[in-house]
């Protein structure tokens, strides 16, 4: 994918902060483990104990994730140069998404207004509640925003063998077209159904189609993109339809526990999530991104 380009503005950079680190402490969390320091700083030992988690805590490490407190612990540092080069890649992306949807929304008669992307690494706070990187990226239509941790990508590219640039433009771009769901009001009358039923498995079912036409709108989105910005090299397309394939529910569950259960498939099937996004590629139309009409 074509890069050196605007990079968009619309950017929370949490990843050297407290918070957004991973490293960050908080307060009720140093008040609930201060017995157990208390109790180490009686013996040298304790001491011993106390000095190898400050080293760690200042080379980047969370000792407390030992404890499963405080977010997942670094196998490595973070490499700052890739970092940064992949935080400008995402910022480029996301001006690339603002610059198609900007005019192709009101087509449908709605404005376009842009979400905030925040960058972070290990936990941060989202105004829908706590935010790690267990939880891969995702949008939160309280505050508007995007969730990135970074390190999601390594994880895509080395477990779901699913690497490249436009693999990692299609997972944003999946989230921008939650967040054009939330200004059709589709979010809304979404969570409002969820509420009034009480089967897990129809609930899932719902989520599943909202997933799917959020592949469609990123689909959507490359359609236009290319159009106007001629950003697509050869293989970007299949990098995308090969990260969509890697995250499908029967392919996750298959890794996870060897079988799998369609009734609690939250996201689409490997082969749904590559339709889908096919389909709002070659057609360049949210008309045409209907899953909840779809059989």
């Amino acid at each position: 994918m074509r890069k050196d380009r605007r990079e968009s503005n619309n950017v929370e950079d949490r990843r050297s902060s407290t918070g957004g680190s991973g490293r960050g402490i908080s307060m009720g969390t140093i008040l609930m483990l201060a017995p157990l320091f208390k109790n180490l700083m009686r013996s040298k030992f304790g001491w011993a104990i106390i000095a190898i988690g400050v080293v760690a805590y200042m080379n980047g490490y969370n000792p407390l994730a030992l404890l499963g407190v405080g977010g997942p612990v670094h196998s490595q540092p973070v490499d700052k140069v890739k970092d940064e080069k992949m935080a400008k890649f995402m910022k480029t992306v996301l001006a690339d998404t603002e610059d198609v949807w900007r005019e192709i929304l009101p087509q449908y008669g709605l404005r376009y207004t842009d979400p905030t992307m925040v960058l972070y690494r290990g936990q941060t706070r989202s105004g829908c509640g706590h935010a790690s990187a267990q939880m891969g990226p995702f949008y939160c239509p309280v505050d508007k925003k995007i969730y990135l941790d970074l390190g999601f990508f390594d994880e895509l590219a080395k477990r779901h063998n699913a690497p490249g640039d436009f693999a990692q433009a299609y997972v944003l771009a999946h989230e921008i077209g939650h967040h054009v769901q939330d200004i059709q009001g589709t979010l809304d009358q979404v969570q409002k159904y969820k509420q009034q039923v009480r089967s897990e498995k129809k609930a899932n079912a719902l989520q599943v189609r909202v997933e799917l036409q959020a592949d469609c709108y990123s689909g959507v989105w490359a359609h236009h993109a290319q159009k106007r910005f001629n950003i697509l090299e050869p293989g970007d397309i299949e990098e995308a339809l090969n990260a969509a394939s890697s995250i499908g529910d029967d392919v996750l569950q298959k890794q996870a526990q060897g079988y799998v259960r369609p009734d609690a498939f939250t996201h689409g099937t490997a082969a749904q999530r590559t339709a889908w996004f096919k389909r709002g590629f070659q057609s360049g139309d949210l008309r045409q991104c209907d899953t909840f009409s779809a059989k």
